[in-house]
């Protein structure tokens, strides 16, 4: 059964749900937003739960923004671009996507493009099955 997307939690309850949500894995402030506007927090109470998710430690977008950039890196084969992209659709700033490509090193980014390189040569090389 699909999830409703009118229900209504109190703010206590939206806290501890968003606490679960964002320890099991980072997250960034629009994740946190849409959360919220599912469950109908708006204005206000939006801003404070959030603001203290960010002083608890459970919101950062900095760290978001570096273990998105090194997982999608070694995980997924992304290059810079597309993971810049990525950041800057779920609005992180220019500080934390400059701070989130940081972590791909210029040699493991060299030694993935040649890796990239090699299958593709290979590929080219082998006779056409058709």
């Amino acid at each position: 059964m699909p999830k409703s997307t009118s229900s209504y939690i109190s703010r206590e309850e939206a806290l501890r749900r968003l606490r679960r949500y964002c320890a099991y894995q980072e997250r960034c402030h629009a994740e946190v937003r849409q959360k919220l506007r599912e469950w109908n927090i708006w204005g206000d109470s939006r801003a404070e739960v959030i603001a203290e998710l960010v002083t608890e430690g459970f919101l950062n977008e900095e760290r978001f923004a570096r273990t998105f950039a090194r997982g999608k890196f070694r995980m997924q084969g992304w290059g810079r671009l597309r993971i810049e992209q990525e950041l800057k659709q779920r609005q992180l700033t220019d500080y934390c996507i400059r701070k989130g490509l940081e972590e791909i090193g210029e040699e493991a980014y060299r030694a993935k493009l040649e890796d990239l390189l090699h299958k593709k040569r290979a590929s080219l090389k082998e006779p056409n099955a058709y």
